[in-house]
This record gives structure tokens, C-alpha cells and sequence, in this order.
């Protein structure tokens, strides 16, 4: 049987756990002569590497921090969502050297929504590759507004130029709430501490994303539930991004609940 290859290249990729995940979904799918491998590349070994991972077998590749510009910058032809954010977390690979880029971060994010975000006033906290796919992705499903909030105020007016949205110094008052910088990464982060939220931003009738994934959620999420609001993990994301990319490399639907039990029992061994 011939092996076809999928991975994650980042740098580091050591904690992913798109690899369980995506083995999970392909013993699913009965795909059994193929592998999903973590792919450790430094920057400066990016690029040539992923020129070579077609002859070894790959049929494509997710990429994560601090590729996803660089895989967008490499490709022969892309998405016109990845093109739009700036930035591609999936490539995959064709014939005569072609590399497709694509970003599934916006349709996860829609996907693992669980209310519409049309006509909705949102907050997008960061100014990164995960910010610019949340603003995108708002935008495009139909939010009335888009605040962007950065810790340097600078990066989130440069990516509201961009991608729309209206940068801000203090978030105001908003039914939508997308984090996407680092924090919650630390279980003694404390979102009111370290976030420019107001209590009733978390209460009954908003909806709190946290970009974040580790095991028991982050504390923003937590304090979130604990006032009424509605939430969504990190792992959830993660989740509906990855089957976003499985379903564009082999042509089968993504079992998410075998992704989400893999991921589940990465989180009860850690």
C-alpha cells in the first residue's frame, strides 16, 4: 500500500495535538495508508523543506506559528480568504510543484460558532494571524461591527485598515467576544487582570471564543460560564479548523467526535 503523508509544521510543533487528532480522523475515515506527522522546522529551513515534502509522500500540510505568512508567501496559488487574511494554515500539494495555500481558521471559526454572528457587535482581542482570520471572518458572516484591541494599539489600527473593523483603546460593550492573543495560556492568568473586558461583556446573551487551547479551558472562559455567557473552547476551534483541512487533502468528511476524543485524551494524560 502506498503511504501518503500529512503534517503540522511549526516552530516549535512539539505540543500539537493535530497529529492524534487527524490519525484519529483517518482511522475513521478508513484511510489507512496514511499518516499525519509533527514537522519541526526552524524558519530558516522552512521553505526548502516544504519544496521537498512532495517527493516523500506528503499530500499537504497544516502550518502553524511562526510559518503562516511564509506559507502564504510561498505558494504558486491560493484562496482568496487566504490571500485576503495574509496568511495560510493549510497547504496542499500538486503536480509539477504546485502548492495550494488556503485558510481554514476563518470557516473553523464560523463552523464552531454557536450563534450567528450577522448583524452582531464583536470584539477581536489581538492583532495576529489568528486575529486577522477572526476580523475576516466576522466581517464576511455579517457582523454589524468589528472592534479590534491590541496591548500596542498601532498593530490592531493597521489590521482594521486592512481587514475592516474599528480599532480601539478600551473595548466597549459587545454580544461577540473572539480572544485572540496568548493569554489563557497560563492557568493563573486572570482575564480581568490581563484582558480589557467589562464583567457585563461576560454575562447572559454573549458569546466568549477563546482561541487558546489547554486542558480545563482558560480562567476568561471559566469566569465567562460562571456569569451565564455562551463559550467556546480553544479545543473546539481547533477542532473544526483541522476538519477543514482534512476534508480539502482527502476528499472525506472530517469525524469530528473521533477528532474531538483524541483530543480529550491528550487532555486527561497532560
Amino acid at each position: 500500500m502506498l503511504t501518503t503523508y500529512l503534517g503540522v509544521a511549526g516552530w516549535p510543533v512539539a505540543h500539537s495535538r493535530s497529529p492524534a487528532m487527524h490519525n484519529a480522523a483517518l482511522a475513521a475515515a478508513g484511510l489507512g495508508g496514511w499518516h499525519y506527522l509533527k514537522l519541526p522546522l526552524p524558519p530558516e529551513r522552512f521553505a526548502e523543506t516544504v519544496h521537498a515534502l512532495p517527493a516523500a509522500g506528503f499530500r499537504g500540510i497544516n502550518v502553524t506559528i511562526p510559518h503562516k505568512e511564509a506559507a502564504l508567501a510561498l505558494a504558486t496559488d491560493a484562496t482568496d480568504v487566504a490571500a485576503a487574511v495574509g496568511a495560510a494554515n493549510t497547504l496542499t500539494f500538486g503536480s509539477g510543484g504546485a502548492v495550494h495555500a488556503d485558510n481554514t481558521d476563518v470557516p473553523g471559526l464560523l463552523e464552531a460558532l454557536p450563534v450567528d454572528p450577522a448583524g452582531a457587535n464583536a470584539i477581536v482581542l489581538g492583532a495576529g494571524g489568528a486575529a486577522r482570520a477572526a476580523v475576516y471572518a466576522l466581517h464576511s458572516a455579517g457582523a454589524a461591527e468589528v472592534q479590534v484591541w491590541n496591548r500596542t494599539g498601532r498593530r490592531a489600527e493597521l489590521l482594521a485598515g486592512e481587514l475592516g473593523g474599528r480599532p480601539v483603546d478600551a473595548p466597549e460593550h459587545a454580544t461577540l467576544i473572539v480572544n485572540c492573543t496568548s493569554i489563557g495560556l497560563s492557568a493563573d492568568d486572570q482575564p480581568f487582570k490581563s484582558l480589557p473586558l467589562n464583567a457585563d461583556t461576560l454575562d447572559v446573551g454573549s458569546c466568549v471564543v477563546d482561541m487558546v487551547y489547554r486542558p480545563g479551558g482558560t480562567a476568561l472562559l471559566a469566569e465567562a460560564r460562571r456569569r451565564g455567557a455562551t463559550v467556546v473552547t480553544g479545543m473546539e476551534i481547533l477542532i473544526a479548523q483541522g476538519a477543514a483541512s482534512f476534508e480539502r487533502w482527502t476528499g472525506t468528511t472530517a469525524s469530528r467526535e473521533a477528532m474531538r476524543e483524541a483530543v480529550a485524551e491528550i487532555a486527561q494524560d497532560t
